[in-house]
Formats: C-alpha cells, sequence, structure tokens
C-alpha cells in the first residue's frame, strides 16, 4: 500500500505536468484535442491524489506504524476519529490535505466549464496545473508522507522496522474541533485558487468584459466563507483548548489566516463596482492575486519554522521551496498585468465622494490598511532579525492600538454604504436615510453610558452596532413595506419575497449583521475579569457574581491519557447553578501534559474555569478563573455570517408578472424616490444586483 500511494502522488504529479505543457500547446496552436487532453489530465489529478489519501489513512486505521508519518502522529489507543484527523497532524500530511483540497477544487472547477467559456478555459487549466505541480513536488521529493522505517540488519542490509506502538497525536490536537477547523482552513485556502486561476487566465487571455468575475463570483464566496469558518474555529480551540482565557492573541499564524479573508472580502465589495460600473479592474486584478499569495504565505508560515506560533510545525527548510513559489507568482503576475494593463481600462469614473462608489473605495483602502498593519506585525520579528540580529516581536498591543480604530471606520462603512446611491447622493437623500438609524445609535451610546459604559472603544462600538442594525432593518422594512402594499401580503412574507428577489444584496446584508455582533462580542474584552487562587478542598473563590466551591479532586485513567481533576460547584447569590469539571490530562504516548478548560456560557458572559496544576511551593492546587461578557456573540455571529454567504449565493427568484389597471401607479414608481438602493430595484423590475 505504501508503494500504491507513492506510486499514486508520483503519477498525479506527472498528469499536472502534462496538463501544463499540453494546454499551452492547445493555446498556442488552437487545437481542441489538446486542450480537451490537458483538461483530463488535470481532472485525473484528483483521482490520484485521492487514492493516495486513501492509502495513508488506511495505514492509520490499520495501525502500521512501520510508516513514519503514522508513527510520528498515531497510537494503537487513540480514537477513530482522531486517527481520521491524524493525517493533516504534521508536515507531510498537511502538504498532502492542501494538495487533495486543491485538486478537488480543480476537478469541479474543470468539469462543470467543460463545455464553457471554450476561449478562457484553456488558460485557467494550465495556471490551476501549475499551482498543482508545485505541490505534488512537495509531496513526491521533498514531504513524502509515504516514508517507512527502516533499520540495517545484521549484515547490514536495510530492511523495513515496525514500533510496538507510535508516539501519538499531539496533545493539542485532541479536541473535537481540531477534526474540522484544518480541513475548513485549507479549504478556504485552496480555494482561493479558482479565481486566481480565472482571473490570471482572463488577463492571459485578454477575456472580454466581466465575465470571469461573474463564473468565480460563488466560487470566491465559497472559498472566502470557507476561510472566515476556520478563522473562527481556530478562534473557539484557542479559547477552549490552550487555557489561556482568551480567543485571539495576535499569533503570526492566526494573522496568516486572517490576511487572505481581509483582502478576500475588498474583493468580494470591489467586485460590485466592476460589475456596476466598470470600475476598479485593476484593483480587483490584484486583489485576487495578492490574496493567492498570501494563501500561499500563510501556508509557508505554518511549516517554515521562521515565526514562533503554538499552531506551526517544527523548523523545516520547505520555506525556500514556498519563497521560491511566490516570487515566480509575483513576477507571472507583474509580467501578464503590465502586458495587458490597456485591457484594464476604467469605463468611468468617480462621480462623487458621496455615492457608493466611494464608500466601496473608502471600504477596500481601510481594509488593505489593516491587512497590511498585521502582515508588517506578522513578519517584523523576521525582519528585524534580518536587519540588526535581534527578532523583535509585536505584541497584541500594537495591533490593538492600530486594527481597533480601523475595524470601527470598517463598522461604521458597513452601515453607510448601502444608504448611498450609485453615481451621487442627494443631501436629502442622506438625512432621509441616516436620521433615525444614526439618532437610534446615538440614544443607545446614551443608554450605555448612563448604566456605566466608560471604555471608549466599546462604547463607539456599541453605537455604531445599533447604527449599522437599524440601517439593515430599514433596508428590508421600507423594501418589504412596497411587496406588502402591492400584493395585499403581511409584512413578514414580504421580507422573504424581498429576500429571494435579490439574494445577494439582502444575503450580503445578513453578514453584514453577522459581523455586528462580532464586533459586539469583541467590544466586552475591556470588561474581562480573572482571579488565580490555590484552593483546598471546601475553600472558595468569588469573581463576579459567582462563588465557586472546590468539592474534589479526582483521578480519570484512561488508554489514551491519566487525568486529574476538580470537581467545583458554582453558586449565584447563594443558589447552586452548576458543576464544573476542569481537567490536567497526561497524555500516555507523547508524555505531555494539557489542560481542558471548563467553560459555562450564556449570552451575557462565559465562566472559564483552568485547572492550572499544583504550586510548586507546597502542592495545592491552582484553580484560574475567568469571567468574559459577551464571548458566545462571537459564535453565534459567525453562524450568522455563513448563513448570510449561504443566502447570497441562492439563485434569485424573479417577480411574478402582475396584471393591473392602466391608471394604477406601478410599485417601483411608488419606491423610487423613498430610498435610492431600493428605488433603483424597483425600477429595474428584476432585482439582479
Amino acid at each position: 500500500m505504501d508503494i500504491l500511494g507513492s506510486f499514486s502522488l508520483l503519477l498525479a504529479f506527472l498528469a499536472a505536468v502534462y496538463a501544463i505543457g499540453a494546454g499551452i500547446a492547445g493555446i498556442v496552436t488552437r487545437k481542441t484535442l489538446l486542450t480537451k487532453s490537458a483538461r483530463n489530465a488535470g481532472m485525473a489529478v484528483f483521482v490520484l491524489v485521492t487514492l493516495a489519501v486513501a492509502c495513508l489513512e488506511y495505514y492509520f486505521f490499520t495501525d502500521n506504524f512501520s510508516m513514519a508519518y503514522v508513527a510520528a502522529h498515531s497510537n494503537r489507543a487513540l480514537p477513530f476519529y482522531y486517527k481520521f484527523a491524524a493525517l493533516w497532524a504534521g508536515q507531510e500530511g498537511s502538504l498532502l490535505l492542501w494538495t487533495w483540497l486543491l485538486s478537488t477544487y480543480a476537478f469541479f472547477a474543470l468539469f462543470v466549464n467543460r463545455n464553457k467559456h471554450p476561449e478562457l478555459m484553456p488558460y485557467v487549466g494550465v495556471v490551476l496545473a501549475g499551482v498543482q505541480t508545485f505541490f505534488l513536488t512537495l509531496n513526491n521529493f521533498v514531504a513524502s508522507p509515504f516514508a517507512v522505517l527502516a533499520g540495517a540488519d545484521s549484515s547490514g542490509v536495510m530492511r523495513v522496522s515496525a514500533l510496538a506502538d507510535g508516539h501519538g497525536l499531539n496533545p493539542l490536537l485532541q479536541y473535537p474541533e481540531m477534526v474540522i477547523h484544518p480541513p475548513m482552513l485549507y479549504l478556504g485556502y485552496t480555494g482561493f485558487t479558482i479565481p486566481f486561476a480565472f482571473a490570471l487566465g482572463a488577463l492571459l487571455g485578454r477575456y472580454p468584459g466581466e465575465k470571469w468575475i461573474h463564473i468565480t463570483r460563488r466560487w470566491t464566496m465559497i472559498a472566502w466563507c470557507f476561510q472566515g469558518i476556520g478563522v473562527l474555529l481556530g478562534a473557539h480551540w484557542a479559547y477552549a483548548v490552550l487555557g489561556w482565557g482568551g480567543y485571539w492573541a495576535w499569533d503570526p499564524v492566526e494573522n496568516a489566516a486572517l490576511l487572505p479573508w481581509i483582502t478576500g472580502t475588498a474583493f468580494l465589495h470591489s467586485v460590485m463596482m466592476q460589475e456596476k460600473r466598470g470600475m476598479m479592474k485593476v484593483w480587483n486584478i490584484w486583489l485576487v492575486f495578492t490574496t493567492f499569495m498570501l494563501c500561499i504565505l500563510g501556508t509557508m508560515l505554518t511549516r517554515s519554522g521562521i515565526v514562533s506560533s503554538v499552531h506551526a510545525f517544527a523548523q523545516s527548510s520547505i520555506g525556500n521551496w514556498f519563497v521560491g513559489f511566490l516570487l515566480l507568482v509575483f513576477i507571472v503576475c507583474f509580467v501578464s498585468y503590465w502586458k495587458n494593463r490597456d485591457y484594464l481600462r476604467s469605463d468611468n469614473q468617480l462621480d462623487s465622494l458621496v455615492s457608493r462608489e466611494s464608500s466601496f473605495l473608502f471600504n477596500n483602502l481601510i481594509l488593505l490598511a489593516a491587512c497590511f498593519a498585521v502582515l508588517w506585525g506578522t513578519l517584523f520579528p523576521v525582519l528585524s532579525e534580518a536587519v540588526t540580529g535581534n527578532k523583535i516581536s509585536m505584541g497584541p498591543p500594537f495591533y490593538n492600538k492600530v486594527n481597533i480604530p480601523i475595524a470601527l471606520f470598517l463598522l461604521l462603512l458597513t452601515g453607510v454604504g448601502p444608504l448611498l446611491a450609485w453615481r451621487k447622493t442627494s443631501f436629502d437623500a442622506l438625512k432621509r436615510n441616516f436620521a433615525w438609524p444614526l439618532s437610534g445609535g446615538v440614544l443607545a451610546g446614551i443608554v450605555a453610558l448612563v448604566f456605566g459604559f466608560r471604555d471608549i472603544y466599546s462604547l463607539i462600538c456599541l453605537i455604531l452596532g445599533v447604527f449599522v442594525t437599524l440601517t439593515i432593518l430599514s433596508e428590508f422594512i421600507r423594501g418589504a413595506r412596497v411587496i406588502a402594499a402591492r400584493d395585499g401580503s403581511n409584512l413578514i412574507s414580504a421580507v422573504g419575497e424581498l429576500t429571494m428577489r435579490n439574494t445577494r444584496r439582502y444575503g450580503g446584508y445578513v453578514v453584514h449583521f453577522g459581523m455586528v455582533l462580532i464586533f459586539i462580542g469583541i467590544a466586552g474584552v475591556p470588561f474581562n475579569k480573572d482571579i488565580q487562587k490555590e484552593m483546598a478542598i471546601g475553600q472558595t473563590l468569588n469573581i463576579g457574581p459567582y462563588s465557586i466551591l472546590c468539592q474534589n479532586f479526582d483521578r480519570v485513567v484512561t488508554a489514551n491519557y491519566d487525568s486529574e481533576r476538580a470537581t467545583l460547584e458554582v453558586f449565584r447569590n447563594g443558589k447552586s447553578e452548576m458543576m464544573l469539571y476542569p481537567e490536567r490530562r497526561f497524555f500516555l504516548a507523547s508524555q505531555v501534559t494539557e489542560t481542558m478548560v471548563a467553560v459555562q456560557s450564556s449570552p451575557l458572559r462565559d465562566l472559564y474555569i483552568v485547572y492550572a496544576g499544583r504550586s510548586p511551593e507546597n502542592g495545592q492546587p491552582v484553580i484560574h478563573a475567568y469571567l468574559n461578557p459577551l464571548v458566545k456573540w462571537i459564535w453565534f455571529g459567525g453562524i450568522v455570517v455563513v448563513l448570510g454567504t449561504g443566502l447570497a449565493m441562492v439563485p434569485n427568484r424573479r417577480a411574478a408578472l402582475v396584471l393591473r389597471p392602466v391608471n394604477e401607479q406601478a410599485w417601483g414608481d411608488r419606491v423610487a424616490a423613498s430610498a435610492s438602493p431600493i428605488g433603483a430595484i424597483a425600477r429595474r423590475g428584476d432585482t439582479g444586483d
């Protein structure tokens, strides 16, 4: 089976190389047979890499410890679902997962478009094959997951050997979320390859108009959504497993995952400018290029060891391969852009600073500023060491000082942008659209001040959150009232009808509301409390409204780990509310001790308890308790973002034709003046954005 897995990867590499050669030959000679052959070779890569993945998983489930990768990341007592997740626990397996997910995306992109866009798809196929070739080079010749353990016998002949048991999975990865977090993140990383391939292919082939954007919109949204899910799952894993009381520490690998999501967000907004007005073509091409390169950079940071992170793999020379690939990608992108820059001329110019176009432009500028700030802070230790010989790290204070104002300005634009008209917004429209949402936000701020809100950033976040929420509600209500008046339906069904008429617009509003919830959750950070105390049985720890009574310490023994567990009873206002059981687990195979946090979560606050071990002075157990307000809003906001993204990808429902008297005023005319975005939808009849 090790031979089958290795042979499959080698054949996949050869198929990808052939897809490049045959694809280029087909483009040059314009022979359909060659382009079809290249496409089939590109699709065959998926089948071959899938076979390799199946072989490696087979070794994990059969405890084949003659395989070096299996011996390093599994053991007999490891639960079966973690054996499945052990595939991506190390360098070699995670690269194989990257390659497999990339080949999956490439297969479906080529298959779905096999009879479409004949002038574009040969270029797309070559770009996809080029990216696959790089990763298959790593899989075959740099970090093969199919290396075997071997030793010399008495005669000096090397023979395959096997360990009695493996070293076990990293304890930090033995958590249910880690079964899905890395695949979600990699689905984001690899998914951005599809819009990259279409953008570069369209530029090389000078494909007319904005067709490549229409083709890739859903692909980009899928990748963006997976990337966001991966980032949030990673934050939740850090919160639930690492035991430091928080969910985001501006760790270099966390930052690397966030960067392509930021630029992907900018691209998803600015493509509407190109579709609507034929503007920002250069922006969009380079946003796609940058997003892809940031995905490769993030993959490199995780594997090269050039930055210190709890998320990173060990130090490795594989980073040089990624640096070379990044340079090659940049050169190809820049040369392609320079030779075809006349193809990217804008059809229109910005008419007014008070317009939908300007809001998208400011949105992009602010997002890129955030991206640069995070990238600079992430790479500064590497740059400082290269220049001065001293590694100077940027901590959370730097990121918070720079990014909190940027994030608040983005939140403001989230509410302002949808209420502005294309080309130019009149002063009357501004007053009509912004009056009551802004009043509601200010009123919420005043109420918060009365109740003791004093942190300036949290207060501004609350005001802007209420403002954005009210602007979103106003967009739904105004449009729904028009439909309800026309059809005689109730307001709730009218909201559903309005939403399905333009799923892209209103799905975007749902995404914006989800981001508001995430911001509100983050705004609770200044109000966090924590206390650490040595606790013997019968002692009490007080934090906020809670009293925590230590009832017992006991030991739990399993085949995979030994655990020392605290039994804590939580009281509130003198009444017993819950039992919590924080643990410290000693994993037998890896000989590593890790914490298992106990969390009681509610919409208002999380009570977060860590059994921090025993005091070195007297051996007393140490309990660390945190009270973290509003954290649950972050996870709930993430769910809303995912739902909104799914809604935005649903095809629009066309309006049914209704026979009316000639003298009846058209429903679109009745709202044309009510709000420019709603009026624009009404006048078009078809509610496409």
